[in-house]
């Protein structure tokens, strides 16, 4: 459907955790010959499947899927190593005059992907050894409290446990002067990399909370637990950026002692609850969304068909 002579154009569906993302982009994905590229900060893990909600092998098989079990628990991520994993796949498709369908909840992905990130110095070797070897000797926490002094912005918005991030920060303070957060402000995502039309999938709260109740249910009794039991035997410690991930670290902390087992389901409900609010927060603040039921998204088939053919960008 997508045509190789003109400028790449995506179709992307954003919106919150468990609201049908992957069955929407899949009808899309069938109804114009499009691949799907995940835009999921957990789905890139291998191993990690249940507490991800990875799509199934069935959904994988209805449609090509693309940017799901790219590293390990353990390997370093970000919406940098993101946005060019998913670009080159992007052009790849576009010169074979494949659609992408880019699906997912993880807003800053999508939004590096659309704009690309500001242009960082490369990481220093030795200011990274000289950090690395801080927190293992001091602990992870005075390199936190270090970063929420140098730069309180970005440490208003990266995880006290997010290591990878942490130290990024301070290596960009140090070797730059400048907060990493000065510097993506100054960037400004003002530059787009695509012609996209964006799909937000969105439903009333409380059919969406009792959905994710149900999902959050149904992981339990598919193993979850188990599947991190598996993660911790084979090394994947729970200080882990992936297994901080909600439903993961509740597991953990479950299994340390630290709370019942229904504590451990009625947390997890419920922090899932406020990560879809804080999704859709996000995505409400973008202006370019349609918003969609996610039954009706078929619905908007002739736009799409209409933004396909449309006229290249000057």
């Amino acid at each position: 459907m997508s045509n190789p002579s003109d400028h790449p154009r995506l179709v992307i569906i954003c919106g919150p955790t468990g609201i049908g993302k992957t069955t929407a982009a899949i009808n899309l994905g069938r109804r114009f010959k499009g691949e799907i590229i995940g835009a999921d900060s957990m789905q890139i893990y291998r191993q990690m499947d249940i507490g991800t909600a990875k799509p199934t092998p069935a959904e994988q098989a209805a449609a090509t899927h693309h940017m799901i079990d790219v590293v390990e628990p353990d390997e370093p991520f970000d919406a940098a190593r993101y946005a060019a994993m998913a670009t080159a796949c992007i052009h790849r498709l576009h010169r074979e005059g494949t659609l992408a369908v880019v699906a997912g909840g993880t807003g800053f992905y999508i939004k590096a992907l659309e704009f690309g990130l500001f242009d960082a110095r490369p990481p220093d070797p030795q200011v990274r050894r000289r950090l690395e070897n801080r927190a293992a000797t001091e602990g992870l926490g005075v390199l936190y409290t270090a970063l929420k002094h140098g730069d309180p912005a970005s440490a208003a918005r990266i995880h006290p446990h997010d290591r990878f991030r942490i130290i990024r920060a301070l290596e960009t303070l140090e070797s730059t002067g400048q907060p990493i957060s000065a510097l993506q402000h100054r960037h400004g995502f003002a530059q787009k990399r695509f012609e996209t039309f964006k799909i937000g999938l969105a439903i009333d709260r409380e059919t969406l909370y009792a959905r994710i109740d149900r999902r959050v249910e149904a992981m339990i009794d598919a193993g979850l637990l188990a599947e991190v039991q598996t993660l911790l035997a084979r090394g994947y410690g729970a200080e882990l950026k992936s297994m901080q991930a909600i439903g993961y670290r509740h597991m953990c902390a479950y299994l340390d002692g630290q709370t019942t087992w229904d504590a451990t389901i009625d947390l997890m409900k419920r922090d899932t609850r406020r990560y879809a609010k804080r999704q859709l927060t996000w995505f409400r603040s973008d202006p370019d969304i349609v918003w969609s039921a996610p039954d009706a998204v078929v619905r908007l088939a002739a736009d799409i068909e209409t933004f396909l053919r449309g006229p290249a960008p000057a």
